[in-house]
């Protein structure tokens, strides 16, 4: 079979072209296209807020009739002898103590109360939730000096399907603001600079690979 010149160079020009627009889609979901998370973004002054699901101890000083241990429901509140219905979610331990002793002195004298969390969800503002192609898409309870590489190994990683290196931190404590994390350079890679802090409520978003 003869094949033209002309041809020839045609289907080599088409060639290329595809060949240059493949190499730009890889280009496109190898980066977010946001600016990268900061390294640093530590939170020292982050204080526990009780979530519901958390299990609190909840000791009345010299008044073990009226001590114990409570879940909180999924609408925030618990219920403790002489006490019933108190909003939980969303205060510190330390908070909730105080108002369970105000409404304690209502009827025993001088109540002296500590709470003490013992099983923790975390407040449903404040969970770091990743979704797309990890191994394990959930949400986990923030820690102090948490980062990136701690919520990625309770991820279980990525997927075969991931394109880590175009995956988004979205964080809602500055607005929903987009940034771009590599998470392929982390954990495929062992590339340490690409570790970063997280913060209460971000969220880690990690699209699927075109290719």
């Amino acid at each position: 079979m003869r094949i033209e010149t002309g041809t020839f160079l045609r289907i080599g020009a088409w060639l290329m072209a595809a060949a240059m627009f493949t190499l730009q889609l890889a280009g496109c979901a190898s980066g977010s296209g946001h600016p990268p998370a900061p390294r640093k973004a530590q939170t020292p002054d982050h204080r526990y807020k009780i979530g519901p699901l958390d299990t609190l101890n909840v000791v009345v000083w010299r008044n073990p009739e009226l001590s114990g241990t409570v879940t909180v429901r999924p609408d925030g509140r618990i219920s403790t002898p002489l006490v019933s219905d108190v909003l939980a979610a969303g205060k510190s331990p330390s908070d909730l103590a105080q108002e369970i002793q105000q409404e304690l002195s209502r009827v025993i004298r001088d109540p002296v109360v500590t709470v003490v969390v013992s099983g923790f969800q975390g407040n449903l503002n404040e969970l770091i939730r990743i979704v797309g192609e990890a191994t394990r898409p959930q949400a986990v309870s923030f820690r102090q000096d948490m980062t990136l590489l701690d919520v990625m190994i309770q991820a279980g990683g990525l997927t075969d399907f991931a394109d880590g290196n175009g995956a988004v931190l979205v964080r809602g404590s500055e607005g929903g603001k987009q940034y771009s994390v590599r998470l392929k350079d982390l954990l495929k890679r062992g590339d340490i600079s690409a570790n970063v802090d997280v913060k209460p409520g971000d969220i880690i978003i990690v699209p699927q690979s075109w290719f």
